[in-house]
């Protein structure tokens, strides 16, 4: 994308925090379960989807950062109480805490190298 360039994005930000023994459980869940269900569920404008990763002190942050078109699709994805995360049972019982509420970010600028 040229640089300076916008087009309608929203980005959808997450944390999660997990014990360093549970990580690579938990990462593996995104990967395998969490993810391919966001996928399945066919929201149009959705465009995909990051994982982040660190270790923070005596846990592991996970960020996941979802791209959207629009808050509508934000909205077909989340429901009319969009802010509130997505956290299914599996992740619930994995996780050591994580945000209640997911951040979300209009896209204002991109400058990507090839």
């Amino acid at each position: 994308m040229p640089a300076g360039k916008i087009t309608a994005m929203i980005g959808r930000i997450w944390h999660g925090w997990t014990a360093p023994g549970n990580a690579d459980r938990y990462e593996t869940l995104l990967r395998e379960e969490i993810f391919p269900g966001i996928e399945a569920k066919g929201v149009a404008g959705y465009r995909g989807i990051e994982l982040l990763r660190r270790p923070a002190g005596d846990e592991v942050e996970f960020v996941t950062i979802m791209w959207f078109d629009s808050w509508e699709a934000v909205r077909e994805f989340a429901g009319p109480d969009y802010a509130t995360a997505y956290v299914p049972p599996k992740a619930r019982e994995v996780l050591a805490r994580f945000d209640a509420e997911s951040q979300h970010y209009e896209v204002r600028e991109q400058r990507r190298r090839p």
